[in-house]
């Protein structure tokens, strides 16, 4: 695993405040060095945590030492909330899922994402660090793009499970693997389906062709069945070759928000899901990874599957958001139950406690507070 010794100390309490850290790409980073908001500073130098909201600014932060480690020893305290409040309830989603088909009637679209937010108050003021809630969701729930970010001063409390890769730079070499595709299996998939991933990936053919060389851009993988505990996606893989000299602000301006979490077309899709949803995504469906400015390497994760902790007043609420791809073959109802699927497991498992408890541990009323929480679950 090799010397965690610095990225452990680095989320000891100092006072009631944690400090700065990142765990992203399988390496822990410790030793804040700075924070910026500009995407040019990614062409400079130094590894960057790299959090691009879908709305808000971005937030990249360079830190001195990045060594392998696993989540377990960042983690702090965590206990997790047991009711959950949603900004759009299963009558106002599907009627957002028609009014979409309305705009796709209509020639306006093709294809829409249609988001819902989760929220819910946490119960214990001593035991919140995100830090806890990735280490159990790494453990319950991996995730090939898995990542924590850290930085109270800035407010700033994110941790995700993504399965999407939004951009992988390798030099001048760029890939995205769009995901627009969810269900519980395989064979429950549609025609439609298949439909949706396909008007994706020409959106984000025609994203890459902004920035790479004519006739780089190819589509290397197309509808591959991706697992997951309790669900299955549809990938597709695009790679090209950038563009000499082109820097990370055109890159992120010709390829963000990621086209599988907006529509297609992209600036027609964004006006209708401005139009229908009734709170605002935050990191959700952003971009969430490193930078490493020094060897010209990168990995980016599309923010799915993703908690973050705000504060509501006097309240630290955690938020997750869920959603679905509303084309004109869209059940509204199957859409709603989507949404579901893709929340269930995972607010499960942030309902836990990091350090997780043994039999011996809980207590006597343990069994009267598990079927308390679980009357509370939506």
């Amino acid at each position: 695993m090799g010397d965690v010794t610095g990225v452990v100390a680095a989320h000891r309490r100092s006072g009631d405040q944690p400090e700065p850290l990142a765990h992203l790409g399988g390496l822990g980073a410790s030793g804040l060095l700075e924070v910026s908001h500009d995407p040019a500073v990614l062409d400079g130098g130094g590894r960057w945590a790299v959090l691009l909201p879908y709305e808000g600014v971005p937030v990249l932060a360079r830190f001195a030492r990045w060594q392998p480690a696993v989540p377990a020893d960042l983690a702090g305290s965590w206990t997790g909330p047991t009711t959950w409040t949603s900004s759009m309830d299963e009558q106002l989603y599907e009627q957002g899922v028609r009014g979409i088909q309305e705009a796709i009637a209509g020639g306006e679209v093709y294809q829409a994402n249609l988001c819902r937010i989760l929220q819910a108050e946490l119960p214990d003021p001593g035991s919140r660090d995100i830090a806890g809630l990735h280490a159990l969701l790494h453990r319950e729930h991996p995730a090939p793009y898995s990542g924590v970010l850290r930085l109270p001063d800035h407010g700033v409390h994110v941790a995700s499970a993504s399965p999407e890769l939004f951009l992988r730079r390798r030099g001048d070499v760029i890939e995205s693997s769009p995901i627009n595709v969810t269900a519980a299996a395989l064979d429950l998939m549609l025609d439609k389906d298949r439909a949706e991933n396909v008007m994706i990936v020409d959106l984000v053919r025609n994203d890459l062709s902004r920035v790479c060389l004519p006739g780089s851009v190819e589509v290397v993988e197309l509808l591959a069945a991706q697992s997951h505990p309790g669900l299955v996606h549809l990938v597709s893989t695009i790679r090209g070759r950038l563009t000499p000299q082109v820097r990370w602000p055109a890159l992120l301006d010709a390829t963000f928000p990621p086209g599988s979490v907006t529509g297609a077309p992209k600036f027609t899709a964004l006006q209708i899901i401005e139009s229908w949803e009734t709170a605002t995504r935050g990191p959700y469906c952003g971009a969430f990874g490193w930078v490493d400015a020094d060897t010209g390497d990168a990995e980016l994760a599309v923010a799915i599957r993703t908690f973050w902790i705000e504060r509501d007043g006097d309240r630290d609420v955690l938020r997750f958001g869920t959603g679905a791809g509303i084309t004109w073959g869209s059940d509204p109802r199957i859409e709603w139950e989507e949404t579901r699927l893709k929340a269930s497991r995972l607010l499960s498992i942030a309902r836990g406690r990091w350090p997780q408890q043994t039999a011996a541990q809980e207590p006597r009323d343990a069994h009267a507070s598990r079927t308390h929480h679980t009357a509370g679950r939506p």
